[in-house]
C-alpha cells in the first residue's frame, strides 16, 4: 500500500510540476525546484469545508509570507476525491535544494509569527487546526527531469 501511495504521489507531483500548478499563490517556474516536501492530511469527519477554509484563510497567507522570504519555490494543495484514500489533502512544497528543505519548518513557523505576533492567538490557532485534521504522512521526493 505504501509503495502504491508513493507512486501515486509521484505521478501527482510530476503532473503538478509540469503544469506549473499552484494553489493560493503564484509560483516561479518549476525548473527552479529539485525537491518536493509532501504532507498528507486527513480532514476529520464533518470538517472538510472548515479545513478548506482554514487552508485558504490561515495556511495560504503563512505560505505566501514564507515564500516571499525565500523559504520555498512554490506550494500546491490538492484534495482527493477518492473517499477510500487515506488522506483528503496533499500539500506539495517545491524546494530549490536541501538547504530550503532543512529550513522549511522553521521558515513556516517564522512566517506564522510575523503574521500573528501574539503567541496566545498562535497557540489557539494551532489547537483549532488540530480539531480540523490529522497528519497522516509526509514524504520528500526528488524531482526527476
Amino acid at each position: 500500500m505504501r509503495i502504491a501511495l508513493l507512486a501515486f504521489v509521484g505521478v501527482i507531483v510530476v503532473g503538478a510540476c509540469r503544469a506549473g500548478v499552484s494553489v493560493g499563490n503564484p509560483a516561479p517556474t518549476i525548473a527552479e525546484g529539485t525537491l518536493a516536501q509532501v504532507f498528507f492530511w486527513r480532514a476529520k469527519p464533518g470538517m472538510l469545508d472548515a479545513y478548506n477554509r482554514y487552508i485558504r484563510e490561515v495556511a495560504e497567507p503563512i505560505d505566501a509570507e514564507a515564500q516571499r522570504q525565500g523559504a520555498f519555490v512554490s506550494v500546491t494543495t490538492m484534495q482527493s476525491s477518492d473517499t477510500l484514500s487515506p488522506w483528503t489533502h496533499m500539500r506539495v512544497f517545491i524546494l530549490r535544494d536541501s538547504a530550503q528543505l532543512a529550513g522549511l519548518g522553521a521558515a513556516l513557523d517564522a512566517a506564522g509569527t510575523r503574521l500573528e505576533p501574539d503567541s496566545v492567538k498562535r497557540r489557539l490557532r494551532g489547537e483549532y487546526s488540530a480539531t480540523l485534521r490529522d497528519r497522516v504522512g509526509a514524504a520528500v521526493l526528488r524531482i526527476v527531469r
